[in-house]
């Protein structure tokens, strides 16, 4: 096979050409794909540095040159009236080729491509005010024209990497029978993320996209519901969703119905972006109608996975001389060390938690080193890191600078648990935390889908899972400076510190595993992952949406008639309380109700509850009378105060959305305190409905919508 693949970056191959992480992923799949026997093109754009790469690299001119004008319509709100209404670029493209270990590197120059050559990629705030913003969409234009010249008649899987830097791609091929293309989701940029329609249509114009190729607008939506209003508003604070006007279309529908297959980094991060289960999001997503695109799509997708550096996972790594190393740190060799790496990002990596967690555990008196790199070429501003530091002298090193491989392989190597506790579900794979892994780190990390391939989910002192678990896990998290989340780090680093001192020999168990898990992800094994879904690709055969598949996600209303019979399916609806689809595969006991009542009641799924009680009415009315007061005893209103009751819950926030700006809004969110039984608080003036997100001690988020003075079970 021929695959191209191709990204707004690839200098994996010379870290003098590197800006981030997909760039090292683009060169290590595409040389692992050419040891496993395959062609490989790259074409990727030069960033103005073709006399670095001339100086630095054997670099040959093509006689490539393609001139053209990029038509870009402006949309008048964003550029306002100093822009006109479209954009004619001038541009000229030439093609330069570099061919190395076995693999042709194309890198494409022009007069927007040339420009950023110190950090590549446009920063936000040009939006609106510098044509300098359209920098990768005159890349996605600019490789277009060049595979179809450079490869015009051959066939090629075009395999483009994170939606946002090639929307235009699969529909750009779709009518070429000799170019598959597979889109890979390198991040888990919000699912409903889009673009002015115009801007879009006038580009596939330009790229000779037949016209109706752009998804249609969607049906005007009903008036909307305060609660769904609420969901939507709060989701701001989730990072997870935005609302956009009718004027734009989705990046992913743009993708996902035109591109062959859809690649994901890992199975948990494939799961994530299929249904959002367990966050704020998740009841939502069901009601947008990008969660249809994703269903009717779904058998495209598949996990090609990522992978740890081979100089981290083959072979044996250098020895380390752990005293010198954190001494050279200030820290003390004797004591348990703690081990953090990561960009600078409070809320995605979950710093600001991690620090306070370190600051209340040393505060307390636990004897432990923290080496905390948290990399930023600007330094670290927050005080609260700094002040950490200060306080307890000896015990923590702050580091935000550039260190090479061999560098980070000291400190990893030095340490003995890693610390990780990203949240938003950002982290699609963490190579960083394999890293640390592979020297022997026993993880402590946010129990995210996207990471959960790295072992540490299951617990590993007297779990179900414990001959297989790598470290501790602590609940995702969707909230900024999260008090849940200092709470659990700091319990786990308690508790990871009497294990190392009092039970060595689990603690050895459990590095041993980290060490044999990170060692799986191979770029070999990726590359042999991504060839057994391109082989099926590359001899006609279409991909089909297994039962399985269909069950984890709970799409009972997709299964064929004949797998009703199937003990999966019984199990699967008894998973999530579903009793609609568990009654049509075994029949509805007392027994049976109050088991799916039950689950319904773990998830705080209370319309599945409801519906339980509804179908125990006329069979088993005592039954249903039993769980219809529990269920409409969870919250009650009285003398001007909410109480809320449910055992499992952690943390019960009262969301009030802006209801004179539903779209654009932002809610108040009042959390509810504890009172020894529950939660209560105030009950807002006026308030028809109560819109509850719960956070449960499963890590579960979820809505409770109980309207005031009526049925809450509705």
């Amino acid at each position: 096979m021929h695959v191209i693949e191709t990204y707004f970056e690839c200098g994996g191959f010379d870290h003098r050409f590197i800006q981030g992480g997909t760039s090292v992923y683009l060169w290590q799949l595409s040389s692992a794909l050419t040891r496993l026997g395959q062609r490989v093109s790259i074409v990727t754009p030069a960033h103005g540095r073709l006399d670095d790469l001339r100086r630095l690299h054997d670099v040959e001119t093509l006689d490539h040159v393609d001139e053209y004008e990029l038509p870009i319509p402006l949309e008048p709100k964003t550029w306002g009236e100093r822009f006109p209404a479209r954009v004619d670029i001038p541009l000229r493209t030439t093609a330069h080729l570099l061919r190395l270990d076995g693999v042709d590197l194309y890198f494409l120059s022009n007069e927007l491509l040339d420009q950023l050559p110190d950090r590549f990629y446009p920063a936000y705030e040009t939006k609106g005010r510098d044509l300098v913003f359209f920098k990768p969409l005159a890349y996605q234009v600019a490789a277009v024209r060049f595979i179809r010249h450079r490869f015009a008649g051959e066939r090629a899987i075009v395999h483009a990497h994170e939606p946002y830097y090639h929307y235009l791609m699969p529909a750009a091929f779709a009518a070429d029978p000799t170019k598959h293309v597979v889109s890979t989701v390198q991040s888990n940029m919000p699912i409903g993320k889009s673009l002015w329609r115009p801007e879009v249509e006038r580009l596939l114009e330009f790229l000779d996209v037949p016209a109706g190729s752009v998804p249609g607008d969607d049906e005007p939506a009903a008036e909307r519901s305060a609660h769904v209003v609420a969901m939507s508003q709060y989701q701001q604070l989730t990072h997870l969703h935005y609302e956009y006007p009718r004027d734009h279309v989705r990046i992913y529908d743009l993708v996902a119905e035109h591109a062959d297959l859809v690649d994901f980094l890992s199975p948990g991060q494939r799961d994530f972006y299929t249904d959002f289960a367990d966050t704020p999001f998740e009841q939502l997503f069901t009601l947008l109608p990008v969660a249809e695109t994703v269903r009717r799509t779904a058998h495209k997708q598949f996990v090609g996975g990522c992978a740890v550096g081979d100089n981290w996972v083959r072979g044996e790594l250098p020895a380390v001389d752990r005293s010198a190393v954190l001494g050279e740190l200030g820290l003390d060799p004797a004591l348990p060390t703690f081990f953090h790496n990561a960009r600078y990002a409070v809320n995605h990596k979950g710093q600001v938690e991690l620090v306070r967690a370190v600051d209340r555990v040393l505060t307390e008196g636990t004897a432990a080193n923290f080496v905390l790199r948290c990399l930023s070429d600007a330094g670290i501003p927050d005080p609260l890191f700094h002040e950490v530091v200060a306080k307890h002298p000896g015990r923590v090193h702050l580091q935000w600078w550039r260190v090479d491989d061999d560098q980070l392989v000291r400190y990893a190597t030095s340490a003995d648990f890693c610390l990780f506790p990203s949240k938003f579900e950002m982290d699609t794979f963490l190579i960083a935390q394999g890293e640390a892994m592979a020297t022997g780190a026993v993880p402590i990390a946010t129990a995210q889908l996207g990471m959960a391939h790295f072992g540490h989910v299951f617990d590993p002192v007297g779990g179900p899972d414990a001959d297989g678990a790598t470290g501790f896990a602590v609940n995702r998290s969707f909230y900024e400076d999260d008090p849940l989340l200092v709470d659990a780090l700091a319990g786990q680093i308690r508790r990871a510190v009497r294990l190392w001192h009092e039970r060595p020999e689990e603690y050895e168990r459990l590095s041993r595993n980290a060490v044999a898990r990170a060692r799986e992800f191979t770029w070999d094994r990726a590359a042999r992952d991504h060839l057994a879904a391109f082989e099926p690709l590359w001899a006609g055969r279409k991909p089909v949406l297994t039962t399985d598949r269909l069950l984890r996600h709970g799409w009972f209303d997709l299964l064929p008639d004949g797998a009703w019979t199937q003990e999966p399916v019984a199990d699967a609806a008894l998973r999530l309380g579903d009793a609609d689809a568990y009654r049509r595969c075994a029949p509805l006991s007392a027994a049976a109700l109050t088991e799916l009542f039950e689950r319904a009641w773990a998830r705080a799924d209370f319309g599945r509850c409801a519906r339980c009680v509804e179908l125990a009415a006329d069979d088993h009315p005592e039954l249903a009378r039993r769980l219809g007061a529990r269920l409409a005893g969870r919250c009650t209103v009285t003398g001007g105060r909410i109480s809320y009751r449910l055992a499992h819950a952690e943390r019960v926030e009262l969301v009030v959305p802006d209801l004179a700006a539903p779209d654009r809004g932002r809610p108040t969110v009042v959390r509810l305190e504890p009172d020894g039984e529950g939660f209560s608080g105030p009950l807002p003036p006026g308030a028809g409905e109560l819109h509850l997100l719960l956070t449960l001690r499963s890590g579960r988020a979820t809505w409770d919508r109980v309207p005031v003075g009526g049925t809450v079970h509705r």
